[in-house]
């Protein structure tokens, strides 16, 4: 069974993020663990004179226990209707990023609804709030749009690079179910006509993802991919590191960024 961990802001609770938990834990039974952060990190406001921070901070965190209270209530409704076995923890320290990368780190895989999460605070998508848990967070991300239709094939974004097999393998390794599906390996460059280490990847993969199919896509990345993508109308996309040293040079940051953007498809993301 897995721990998976599920975050919502005080202001925003994603359905969308719920119904995908909820459609895991009928193929694989988990452990769903939601964390309720604040509506923004407080941590911002440490360099302020104090007379400055108790007022506001006092208000926010009132706002923020009414918010975060409904969201626990809607929460355990609707755990306990699909029956899925739950835990809750709040930020009660108000230091909403560290305390969800401290999450992360009890945990098999986070899911953030994309659309959703502290859109109050930045609606640039993805805001600075989810970079940044893409960036720290010490477990595989799943970013979930608030409108999907389940996957029933998988996209698995490689690009020869480390990170490209890490995020492939660490999902074989937690969703074996879901490796039953039609898997198409994409590898796409246009300075070559081989992809690198081919043997090795379908030696690997064949073993996890019994349905593999292996495409080079001839075009380029950072121009197509997203638009490749959306074509896949039942997909997740599984993708390597976003963020602390960039993604390679085949699949950059702004493919990753695009496919984000377009809310359309689940995504799954991991780094070492």
């Amino acid at each position: 069974m897995n721990k998976i961990l599920i975050a919502f802001d005080a202001a925003n609770f994603s359905e969308g993020a719920f119904k995908f938990a909820s459609q895991l834990n009928e193929i694989q039974p988990c452990l769903l663990t939601a964390v309720f952060l604040s509506s923004m990190d407080y941590s911002i406001f440490l360099g302020y004179p104090v007379g400055m921070q108790s007022d506001f901070v006092l208000e926010m965190a009132t706002i923020d226990d009414k918010l975060i209270a409904r969201s626990e209530d809607r929460f355990k409704e609707l755990c306990e209707k699909n029956h899925i076995e739950y835990r809750l923890h709040e930020d009660v320290g108000g230091y909403s990023l560290l305390t969800l990368r401290k999450e992360t780190r009890y945990a098999d895989m986070l899911i953030i609804g994309s659309q959703s999460f502290y859109k109050n605070v930045d609606n640039k998508s993805p805001n600075y709030y989810l970079k940044e848990v893409l960036h720290t967070a010490e477990c595989p991300v799943l970013l979930v749009p608030e409108e999907f239709e389940f996957p029933s094939d998988l996209i698995l974004a490689y690009d020869g690079s480390e990170s490209s097999i890490i995020a492939i393998k660490m999902f074989s390794y937690l969703f074996p179910q879901l490796c039953k599906n039609d898997a198409l390996l994409v590898y796409a460059n246009d300075d070559t006509d081989h992809i690198p280490e081919e043997a090795y990847i379908e030696e690997l993969l064949t073993r996890h993802y019994s349905k593999l199919t292996i495409f080079k896509l001839d075009v380029e990345p950072d121009d197509y991919f997203s638009a490749w993508l959306k074509s896949k109308k039942q997909a997740m996309l599984i993708a390597g590191s976003y963020g602390r040293t960039g993604l390679s040079e085949i699949f950059r940051k702004s493919f990753i960024t695009e496919a984000i953007k377009a809310h359309r498809l689940p995504i799954f993301i991991a780094h070492k």
